[in-house]
């Protein structure tokens, strides 16, 4: 499901479209005027090969950053129709409320059965309006509260999938519990019984992304994010300028790599050449056998080693040697 044709541009990936341009040029030159082009096209070709590979394997922090912000990067939906067989959406809190922004339910993974939760974002002003931006309020965090609950219950594995730029911050959902209904997903999830899994597929900010991956096992894809503040936040505080938000995403280290190294992620996930949106095929066959394989590393661990290993696993995080 190669997306290239179609993907929108970020700025620092204009130069490689300039050299496509002009190999397209070429081609439609070489048919009008029947004069062979076809060493220039490749050379070309190559060239645009090597300057993409250079270009994404030296990714600042912010491009990456604009990468796991990029409107058509896959959303839960998208991976779970991909990877999953059998996925049966389960709404609401069971207190009155269906919040879109978190999306959940039961589904067969390589034929393993698993409950399956995570935030959702949209494509099309229309669909993020739908969807809140991805920003869940108490009651989508309660949803996957009973989630949680009931794979613990039948003894399912948990798979949560996190892009989100964090909690809502409106008024109504301080006004509903908002702290509350986060700091009681933390509790619990740190009480499972079962194997749980958390992916930052994209943004993964403050304790938004937190109320969904207090998990076993943490892996994030190549240039998402995972931060305790968003970057224009952060700046904000320091500096009173979000303007200076690339300054504090370098400070940051929210990158896959920084958090590996410090201990925060467990695994980076690989995407496809430009970012997941290049290639949304590929890049759920790549989550996919990363979570089989963590899936795996579990199966044979009773409750209380999942839970002392899940609880040791946060422990050890902020640890620093004088």
């Amino acid at each position: 499901m190669s997306n290239e044709k179609h993907v929108q541009i970020l700025d620092f990936e204009k130069p490689i479209y300039k050299i496509q341009d002009k190999i397209e040029e070429l081609k439609k030159t070489s048919i009008d005027t029947n004069i062979n082009y076809d060493s220039e096209i490749k050379k070309l070709e190559e060239q645009t090969k090597l300057y993409k590979k250079e270009l994404y394997d030296k990714l600042e922090p912010y491009q990456k950053l604009q990468i796991a912000r990029h409107p058509q990067r896959p959303n839960f939906l998208d991976y779970v129709n991909l990877m999953c067989e059998d996925f049966i959406e389960l709404h609401g809190d069971r207190h009155g409320y269906d919040d879109k922004a978190i999306c959940g339910g039961l589904a067969r993974l390589n034929g393993v059965n698993i409950v399956i939760i995570g935030t959702m974002k949209g494509k099309s002003t229309k669909e993020n309006l739908e969807y809140n931006f991805g920003m869940p309020q108490p009651q989508g965090y309660r949803k996957a509260l009973r989630l949680f609950e009931h794979a613990n219950r039948f003894k399912l594995p948990i798979i949560t999938l996190i892009d989100t730029m964090g909690a809502y911050p409106g008024m109504m959902a301080e006004e509903t519990g908002q702290g509350e209904a986060i700091a009681v997903n933390l509790k619990e999830m740190a009480k499972l019984t079962v194997p749980t899994i958390a992916v930052v597929t994209g943004e993964g900010c403050s304790g938004g992304a937190l109320g969904l991956a207090v998990a076993n096992k943490v892996m994030i894809l190549e240039h998402a994010y995972y931060t305790v503040i968003s970057p224009e936040g952060c700046a904000s505080i320091l500096w009173k300028d979000a303007s200076m938000a690339q300054i504090a995403t370098n400070a940051l280290k929210i990158t896959g790599d920084d958090l590996l190294k410090l201990g925060i992620v467990d695994e980076v996930i690989k995407e496809p050449v430009g970012g997941a949106h290049y290639d949304i095929q590929l890049m759920a066959n790549n989550l996919k056998e990363a979570l089989v394989k963590s899936l795996d590393e579990f199966k044979n661990m009773n409750p209380e080693q999942l839970r002392a290993q899940r609880y040791q696993k946060f422990r050890n995080m902020g640890v620093f040697m004088q």
